[in-house]
């Protein structure tokens, strides 16, 4: 093992779903080489956590409550700056993986994947390893990509605001919105305004029309 520490490699989870959390957790802290030594539930926890701990690797999800996985990878870098960083999704698309590349992880795992891929991943970016899928390679080097401060999108959007834009996509008003995810008329104007900020859309026939061509609704 290079560089660590003789208890193992430190490791880092920040999920904001604790089902999740607590399977990985189990997972790796039954193998002799990993030691996790905290988790987060959200990006600001997570930065001031990290801080503290001084993890090795640190495993993020793509799509986090307070700050999106990108926008949190920049300020891990800053905070944590020998901390390897692996993005651990759901989602496959070259739009995250691409992103994710630019705002500076070490790798991208996805989370349908066997655990010991993942324990394979962390232990070869620990090591000074990079994982990407080999079918996105050129896309991540490509010269004409925007770097990661210039972009938002779709891979920019919480889980949340995605179930928002497509309740509004599919016509439901703010009132509509709210009482459908349970929560307050003014949470979904909140979720609704982040959602004209990050995709730079100011009307709902906007944010329909773009939940239509990247396929976040069922609307045709």
């Amino acid at each position: 093992m290079k560089g660590g520490n003789s208890s193992g490699i430190k490791v880092f989870l920040v999920d904001d779903h604790p089902i999740v959390r607590e399977g990985v957790r189990s997972y790796l802290s039954s193998q002799g080489s990993i030691v996790v030594v905290g988790e987060a539930s959200d990006g600001n926890e997570a930065l001031r956590k990290a801080k503290k701990l001084s993890p090795d690797v640190i495993v993020l999800d793509v799509n986090l409550p307070s700050l999106d996985g990108g926008e949190l990878a920049k300020r891990l870098r800053q905070v944590v700056p020998k901390a390897k960083l692996l993005a651990f999704s759901i989602h496959d698309t070259k739009e995250y993986v691409v992103r994710m590349a630019r705002c500076g992880v070490h790798g991208y795992v996805m989370k349908d994947e066997p655990p010991e891929h993942l324990l394979d991943v962390i232990r070869h970016v620990f090591n000074n390893g990079l994982h990407f899928p080999s079918d996105m390679t050129d896309a991540i080097l490509a010269p004409d990509m925007k770097p990661c401060a210039g972009e938002a999108g779709a891979a920019a959007l919480t889980d949340r605001e995605r179930q928002v834009l497509r309740l509004l996509a599919d016509g439901l008003a703010n009132k509509e919105v709210a009482r459908k995810l349970g929560i307050s008329v003014r949470t979904a104007e909140t979720h609704r305004e982040h959602l004209s900020r990050k995709l730079k859309i100011g009307t709902v026939a906007g944010l329909t029309k773009y939940a239509i061509h990247h396929g976040l609704t069922s609307l045709k």
